[in-house]
Protein backbone atom coordinates (compact mmCIF):
# COMPACT_ATOMS: atom_id res chain seq x y z
CA UNK A 1 0.00 0.00 0.00
CA UNK A 2 1.37 3.05 -0.99
CA UNK A 3 1.97 5.99 1.97
CA UNK A 4 0.24 9.10 2.09
CA UNK A 5 0.98 11.69 -0.12
CA UNK A 6 2.03 14.80 2.23
CA UNK A 7 4.36 11.71 3.77
CA UNK A 8 5.97 11.47 0.37
CA UNK A 9 6.94 15.32 -0.69
CA UNK A 10 8.28 15.57 2.75
CA UNK A 11 10.76 12.98 2.42
CA UNK A 12 11.63 14.65 -1.08
CA UNK A 13 12.15 17.94 -0.02
CA UNK A 14 14.89 16.44 2.76
CA UNK A 15 16.55 14.73 0.50
CA UNK A 16 17.47 17.21 -1.45
CA UNK A 17 18.49 19.34 0.96
CA UNK A 18 20.49 16.87 2.66
CA UNK A 19 22.54 16.17 -0.99
CA UNK A 20 22.86 19.41 -1.86
CA UNK A 21 25.03 21.34 1.00
CA UNK A 22 28.52 19.91 1.39
CA UNK A 23 32.16 20.63 1.76
CA UNK A 24 34.74 18.45 0.07
CA UNK A 25 38.77 18.93 0.86
CA UNK A 26 41.46 17.23 -0.93
CA UNK A 27 43.27 15.82 0.75
CA UNK A 28 41.90 15.59 4.26
CA UNK A 29 45.72 15.17 5.82
CA UNK A 30 48.03 17.35 4.89
CA UNK A 31 51.83 17.33 6.22
CA UNK A 32 53.61 20.26 5.30
CA UNK A 33 57.69 21.20 5.80
CA UNK A 34 58.38 23.93 7.91
CA UNK A 35 58.39 27.47 6.65
CA UNK A 36 56.74 25.96 3.25
CA UNK A 37 53.67 27.15 1.29
CA UNK A 38 50.74 25.22 1.53
CA UNK A 39 47.43 24.83 -0.38
CA UNK A 40 44.36 23.53 0.71
CA UNK A 41 41.86 22.42 -2.11
CA UNK A 42 38.63 22.63 -1.50
CA UNK A 43 35.32 22.41 -3.17
CA UNK A 44 31.62 23.20 -1.64
CA UNK A 45 28.20 22.57 -2.91
CA UNK A 46 24.90 24.74 -2.76
CA UNK A 47 20.75 24.09 -3.25
CA UNK A 48 19.90 25.58 -6.53
CA UNK A 49 18.41 28.77 -5.83
CA UNK A 50 21.28 30.52 -3.40
CA UNK A 51 23.36 32.99 -3.89
CA UNK A 52 26.48 33.09 -1.74
CA UNK A 53 27.04 36.22 -0.16
CA UNK A 54 30.15 35.79 1.85
CA UNK A 55 33.09 32.58 2.04
CA UNK A 56 35.63 32.51 4.66
CA UNK A 57 38.35 29.78 6.68
CA UNK A 58 37.94 29.35 9.86
CA UNK A 59 40.18 27.03 12.38
CA UNK A 60 37.54 26.85 15.17
CA UNK A 61 34.34 25.65 15.85
CA UNK A 62 33.75 27.52 18.51
CA UNK A 63 31.71 30.81 17.33
CA UNK A 64 32.06 34.06 18.70
CA UNK A 65 29.39 36.88 18.51
CA UNK A 66 27.03 34.24 17.06
CA UNK A 67 29.69 33.42 14.22
CA UNK A 68 33.06 31.17 14.02
CA UNK A 69 36.18 33.37 13.53
CA UNK A 70 37.18 34.72 10.02
CA UNK A 71 41.26 33.93 9.60
CA UNK A 72 41.05 37.03 7.31
CA UNK A 73 40.80 39.22 9.85
CA UNK A 74 43.38 36.91 12.60
CA UNK A 75 46.73 39.53 12.22
CA UNK A 76 48.65 36.24 12.14
CA UNK A 77 47.34 34.70 9.34
CA UNK A 78 45.98 38.19 7.37
CA UNK A 79 49.59 38.39 5.93
CA UNK A 80 49.85 34.99 4.78
CA UNK A 81 46.15 33.86 3.92
CA UNK A 82 44.75 33.84 0.08
CA UNK A 83 41.94 32.60 -0.88
CA UNK A 84 42.00 31.51 -4.48
CA UNK A 85 38.88 29.91 -4.84
CA UNK A 86 35.34 31.70 -6.24
CA UNK A 87 31.98 32.43 -5.11
CA UNK A 88 30.58 29.28 -6.67
CA UNK A 89 31.89 25.70 -6.16
CA UNK A 90 35.94 26.26 -5.93
CA UNK A 91 36.75 27.00 -1.89
CA UNK A 92 41.02 26.83 -2.27
CA UNK A 93 43.40 28.44 -0.23
CA UNK A 94 46.83 29.28 0.67
CA UNK A 95 48.68 29.52 3.68
CA UNK A 96 52.35 31.01 3.47
CA UNK A 97 55.32 30.57 5.66
CA UNK A 98 53.68 27.93 7.71
CA UNK A 99 54.96 27.08 11.27
CA UNK A 100 54.73 24.78 14.41
CA UNK A 101 52.04 26.96 15.81
CA UNK A 102 49.76 26.50 12.46
CA UNK A 103 49.02 22.96 13.08
CA UNK A 104 45.29 22.75 13.31
CA UNK A 105 42.20 21.42 11.75
CA UNK A 106 40.58 24.16 9.09
CA UNK A 107 37.18 24.79 8.14
CA UNK A 108 35.39 26.12 4.89
CA UNK A 109 32.69 28.50 5.89
CA UNK A 110 30.02 30.19 3.43
CA UNK A 111 27.13 32.04 3.42
CA UNK A 112 24.02 32.18 0.91
CA UNK A 113 21.00 34.48 0.77
CA UNK A 114 19.01 31.78 2.68
CA UNK A 115 21.34 29.81 4.95
CA UNK A 116 24.72 28.80 6.28
CA UNK A 117 27.11 26.29 6.48
CA UNK A 118 30.17 24.88 7.24
CA UNK A 119 32.30 21.89 6.53
CA UNK A 120 32.89 20.19 9.67
CA UNK A 121 34.93 17.44 8.73
CA UNK A 122 38.07 19.71 8.30
CA UNK A 123 41.50 19.43 6.83
CA UNK A 124 44.20 18.47 8.69
CA UNK A 125 47.42 20.48 8.93
CA UNK A 126 50.67 19.16 10.15
CA UNK A 127 54.14 21.00 10.17
CA UNK A 128 57.24 18.66 10.46
CA UNK A 129 61.19 20.42 10.44
CA UNK A 130 64.11 17.84 8.91
CA UNK A 131 66.22 15.86 10.79
CA UNK A 132 69.45 14.27 10.37
CA UNK A 133 70.07 10.77 11.84
CA UNK A 134 73.22 9.63 12.11
CA UNK A 135 75.51 7.68 14.20
CA UNK A 136 78.05 9.78 15.79
CA UNK A 137 81.10 7.79 15.69
CA UNK A 138 81.64 4.89 12.68
CA UNK A 139 85.21 3.43 11.84
CA UNK A 140 86.91 4.10 8.57
CA UNK A 141 85.42 1.16 6.12
CA UNK A 142 82.81 0.75 7.63
CA UNK A 143 78.98 1.06 5.80
CA UNK A 144 77.26 4.25 6.89
CA UNK A 145 73.63 5.61 6.06
CA UNK A 146 72.39 8.59 6.94
CA UNK A 147 68.31 9.60 7.06
CA UNK A 148 66.43 12.69 6.86
CA UNK A 149 63.49 12.32 9.00
CA UNK A 150 60.43 14.11 9.67
CA UNK A 151 57.69 13.69 12.34
CA UNK A 152 55.14 12.97 9.39
CA UNK A 153 55.34 11.74 5.94
CA UNK A 154 55.00 15.10 3.49
CA UNK A 155 52.21 14.95 1.48
CA UNK A 156 54.23 16.56 -1.61
CA UNK A 157 56.73 14.34 -3.47
CA UNK A 158 59.89 15.91 -2.42
CA UNK A 159 63.04 15.58 -3.72
CA UNK A 160 65.91 16.01 -1.13
CA UNK A 161 69.17 17.39 -0.98
CA UNK A 162 72.26 16.64 1.02
CA UNK A 163 74.73 18.51 2.50
CA UNK A 164 78.84 17.80 3.73
CA UNK A 165 79.93 21.32 5.65
CA UNK A 166 77.40 23.30 3.81
CA UNK A 167 78.34 21.89 0.60
CA UNK A 168 75.83 20.21 -1.45
CA UNK A 169 76.52 16.74 -1.77
CA UNK A 170 76.25 14.35 -5.67
CA UNK A 171 75.20 11.17 -5.15
CA UNK A 172 73.68 8.52 -7.06
CA UNK A 173 70.41 8.00 -4.93
CA UNK A 174 68.00 9.59 -6.86
CA UNK A 175 68.22 12.17 -3.97
CA UNK A 176 66.13 9.71 -1.35
CA UNK A 177 65.95 10.59 2.11
CA UNK A 178 69.00 8.38 2.35
CA UNK A 179 72.24 9.00 2.05
CA UNK A 180 74.93 6.03 1.80
CA UNK A 181 78.41 5.96 2.78
CA UNK A 182 80.02 2.73 1.77
CA UNK A 183 82.73 2.40 2.77
CA UNK A 184 83.15 5.51 4.56
CA UNK A 185 86.33 7.10 4.27
CA UNK A 186 87.94 9.68 6.38
CA UNK A 187 87.34 12.44 3.98
CA UNK A 188 83.27 11.96 4.85
CA UNK A 189 83.97 13.05 8.68
CA UNK A 190 82.00 16.26 8.58
CA UNK A 191 78.52 18.07 9.42
CA UNK A 192 75.77 17.19 7.50
CA UNK A 193 72.70 18.65 7.29
CA UNK A 194 69.51 17.85 4.19
CA UNK A 195 67.07 19.85 2.81
CA UNK A 196 63.40 19.17 0.48
CA UNK A 197 64.58 20.94 -3.51
CA UNK A 198 62.86 24.11 -3.69
CA UNK A 199 62.45 24.92 0.43
CA UNK A 200 64.26 27.26 2.28
CA UNK A 201 63.95 24.85 5.25
CA UNK A 202 67.75 23.34 6.10
CA UNK A 203 67.91 20.59 9.01
CA UNK A 204 70.37 21.29 11.74
CA UNK A 205 73.66 19.85 11.05
CA UNK A 206 74.83 16.73 13.01
CA UNK A 207 78.31 15.42 12.90
CA UNK A 208 79.58 12.53 11.47
CA UNK A 209 83.23 11.34 13.08
CA UNK A 210 85.14 8.84 11.42
CA UNK A 211 87.68 6.97 13.42
CA UNK A 212 90.87 5.78 11.69
CA UNK A 213 94.43 4.39 12.68
CA UNK A 214 97.44 6.23 12.44
CA UNK A 215 98.65 7.55 8.85
CA UNK A 216 100.95 9.39 7.29
CA UNK A 217 103.66 8.84 10.22
CA UNK A 218 106.75 10.80 10.14
CA UNK A 219 109.35 12.08 11.74
CA UNK A 220 110.61 16.21 12.04
CA UNK A 221 113.86 16.77 13.42
CA UNK A 222 114.69 19.52 15.48
CA UNK A 223 117.67 21.57 14.06
CA UNK A 224 120.40 20.15 11.19
CA UNK A 225 120.34 16.49 12.70
CA UNK A 226 123.95 16.42 13.94
CA UNK A 227 124.78 15.61 17.63
CA UNK A 228 127.39 18.20 18.96
CA UNK A 229 129.48 16.66 21.60
CA UNK A 230 127.59 16.80 24.82
CA UNK A 231 124.10 17.42 23.51
CA UNK A 232 121.24 15.90 21.55
CA UNK A 233 119.01 15.93 18.64
CA UNK A 234 115.12 16.05 19.57
CA UNK A 235 112.90 14.05 17.21
CA UNK A 236 109.31 14.75 17.11
CA UNK A 237 106.54 12.28 15.84
CA UNK A 238 104.14 13.65 13.55
CA UNK A 239 100.46 11.03 12.47
CA UNK A 240 97.21 11.46 10.99
CA UNK A 241 94.76 9.77 13.18
CA UNK A 242 91.33 9.34 14.90
CA UNK A 243 91.35 9.59 17.57
CA UNK A 244 94.64 11.51 17.85
CA UNK A 245 97.37 9.01 18.58
CA UNK A 246 98.57 9.06 22.54
CA UNK A 247 101.25 6.59 22.10
CA UNK A 248 104.68 6.47 20.50
CA UNK A 249 107.56 4.71 20.64
CA UNK A 250 111.10 4.86 18.85
CA UNK A 251 113.19 2.44 17.50
CA UNK A 252 116.88 2.32 16.19
CA UNK A 253 117.25 0.26 12.90
CA UNK A 254 118.28 -3.49 13.18
CA UNK A 255 117.51 -3.09 16.53
CA UNK A 256 114.43 -4.82 18.04
CA UNK A 257 114.09 -3.28 21.61
CA UNK A 258 112.53 0.16 21.30
CA UNK A 259 114.56 2.89 22.02
CA UNK A 260 112.40 5.35 23.75
CA UNK A 261 108.76 6.67 24.24
CA UNK A 262 106.48 9.39 23.85
CA UNK A 263 105.97 11.89 20.95
CA UNK A 264 109.42 13.65 21.38
CA UNK A 265 112.64 11.45 21.26
CA UNK A 266 116.13 12.54 22.35
CA UNK A 267 118.91 11.10 19.97
CA UNK A 268 122.45 10.82 21.96
CA UNK A 269 124.02 8.82 19.19
CA UNK A 270 124.26 8.86 15.47
CA UNK A 271 122.16 6.28 13.83
CA UNK A 272 118.77 5.76 11.89
CA UNK A 273 115.95 5.97 13.96
CA UNK A 274 112.39 5.45 13.09
CA UNK A 275 108.92 6.24 15.39
CA UNK A 276 105.40 3.92 15.52
CA UNK A 277 102.57 5.45 16.28
CA UNK A 278 99.54 4.09 18.40
CA UNK A 279 95.69 4.29 18.88
CA UNK A 280 92.83 1.79 19.27
CA UNK A 281 92.36 1.02 15.87
CA UNK A 282 96.05 0.49 14.90
CA UNK A 283 99.72 2.01 14.30
CA UNK A 284 101.65 2.59 12.04
CA UNK A 285 105.59 2.93 11.24
CA UNK A 286 107.16 6.11 9.85
CA UNK A 287 109.77 6.14 7.67
CA UNK A 288 113.86 6.06 9.40
CA UNK A 289 115.87 10.14 9.65
CA UNK A 290 119.47 10.22 10.04
CA UNK A 291 121.37 11.54 12.79
CA UNK A 292 125.12 12.21 12.39
CA UNK A 293 127.32 12.73 15.37
CA UNK A 294 130.51 15.05 15.50
CA UNK A 295 133.58 12.57 16.40
CA UNK A 296 134.77 12.74 19.96
CA UNK A 297 137.93 14.57 20.73
CA UNK A 298 137.56 16.75 16.98
CA UNK A 299 138.75 19.94 18.10
CA UNK A 300 141.78 17.84 19.83
CA UNK A 301 143.14 16.97 16.39
CA UNK A 302 141.88 19.74 15.04
CA UNK A 303 144.79 21.40 17.58
CA UNK A 304 146.76 18.53 16.48
CA UNK A 305 146.78 19.01 13.50
CA UNK A 306 147.37 23.38 13.64
CA UNK A 307 150.45 22.41 16.32
CA UNK A 308 151.84 20.11 13.34
CA UNK A 309 151.74 22.54 10.95
CA UNK A 310 153.38 25.14 13.30
CA UNK A 311 155.94 22.63 14.55
CA UNK A 312 156.65 22.20 10.54
CA UNK A 313 156.65 25.94 9.40
CA UNK A 314 159.64 26.25 12.24
CA UNK A 315 161.07 23.14 11.06
CA UNK A 316 161.63 24.90 7.64
CA UNK A 317 162.86 28.04 9.01
CA UNK A 318 165.37 27.02 11.24
CA UNK A 319 166.51 24.90 7.92
CA UNK A 320 166.21 28.23 5.92
CA UNK A 321 168.23 29.92 8.17
CA UNK A 322 170.70 27.22 8.86
CA UNK A 323 171.56 27.41 4.54
CA UNK A 324 171.63 30.83 5.02
CA UNK A 325 174.14 31.07 7.52
CA UNK A 326 176.10 28.63 5.63
CA UNK A 327 176.43 30.28 2.28
CA UNK A 328 176.95 33.18 4.50
CA UNK A 329 180.49 31.20 5.59
CA UNK A 330 181.07 30.27 2.26
CA UNK A 331 180.75 33.24 1.23
CA UNK A 332 183.11 35.12 3.52
CA UNK A 333 185.76 32.56 3.15
CA UNK A 334 185.76 33.24 -0.88
CA UNK A 335 186.00 36.97 0.00
CA UNK A 336 188.28 36.71 2.59
CA UNK A 337 190.57 34.96 0.19
CA UNK A 338 189.84 37.50 -2.33
CA UNK A 339 190.73 40.20 0.15
CA UNK A 340 193.93 38.63 0.76
CA UNK A 341 194.71 39.58 -2.71
CA UNK A 342 193.48 42.83 -3.12
CA UNK A 343 193.99 46.34 -1.58
CA UNK A 344 191.65 47.31 1.34
CA UNK A 345 189.92 50.11 -0.03
CA UNK A 346 188.84 47.38 -2.83
CA UNK A 347 186.66 45.35 0.16
CA UNK A 348 183.15 45.54 -0.42
CA UNK A 349 181.38 47.02 2.53
CA UNK A 350 177.69 44.56 2.37
CA UNK A 351 179.88 42.00 3.74
CA UNK A 352 181.06 44.15 6.78
CA UNK A 353 177.57 43.39 8.41
CA UNK A 354 177.90 39.89 10.27
CA UNK A 355 174.17 38.55 11.46
CA UNK A 356 175.22 37.43 14.75
CA UNK A 357 174.07 34.29 15.87
CA UNK A 358 172.34 35.66 18.66
CA UNK A 359 169.68 37.38 15.95
CA UNK A 360 168.83 34.22 14.61
CA UNK A 361 168.46 32.44 18.21
CA UNK A 362 165.57 35.18 18.80
CA UNK A 363 163.70 34.61 15.36
CA UNK A 364 163.88 30.65 15.76
CA UNK A 365 162.75 30.94 19.51
CA UNK A 366 159.99 33.84 18.47
CA UNK A 367 158.94 31.19 15.93
CA UNK A 368 158.46 28.28 18.00
CA UNK A 369 156.55 30.61 20.87
CA UNK A 370 154.23 31.93 18.02
CA UNK A 371 153.67 27.81 16.78
CA UNK A 372 153.27 26.39 20.31
CA UNK A 373 150.30 25.50 21.00
CA UNK A 374 148.80 26.47 25.35
CA UNK A 375 149.79 22.88 26.61
CA UNK A 376 148.19 23.78 30.11
CA UNK A 377 144.55 23.82 28.23
CA UNK A 378 142.77 20.74 28.86
CA UNK A 379 142.21 20.07 25.54
CA UNK A 380 146.07 18.99 25.72
CA UNK A 381 146.58 17.40 28.61
CA UNK A 382 147.28 13.78 26.32
CA UNK A 383 149.28 15.23 23.98
CA UNK A 384 153.54 15.26 24.61
CA UNK A 385 155.41 18.40 25.70
CA UNK A 386 157.35 18.35 22.81
CA UNK A 387 156.34 19.33 19.56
Amino acid sequence: MAPPLPLIVLLMIHGVSSADWGVSYSPSHICALNDSTVIMNCTYTYPTGHQIMKVFWSKSLVKYNEEFPDLSNDTEYSQRLQYLGDKQQNCTVRLSHVTLKDEHMYYFRFITDKDKWIGKSGVTLNVTDLQVESPERVTEGDSVTLTCKSSCALTDRATFIWSRNSLKILTESNFSNKLSLNPVRREDSGRYSCAVDGHTHISPAVQLNVTYPPKNVSVLISGSGVIVEGDSVTLNCISDSNPPALNFSWFKENEASAVGSGQRFSALQSGHFYCQAHNQHGSQRSDAVTVTGEVAGRLVILYISIGGVCGAAVIITMLLIWGTRCMKKRNDTQESQLNHSRPDHDRRDAYDVELSDAVYENVAAAQLDDCKPELDSSLYENLPKRL
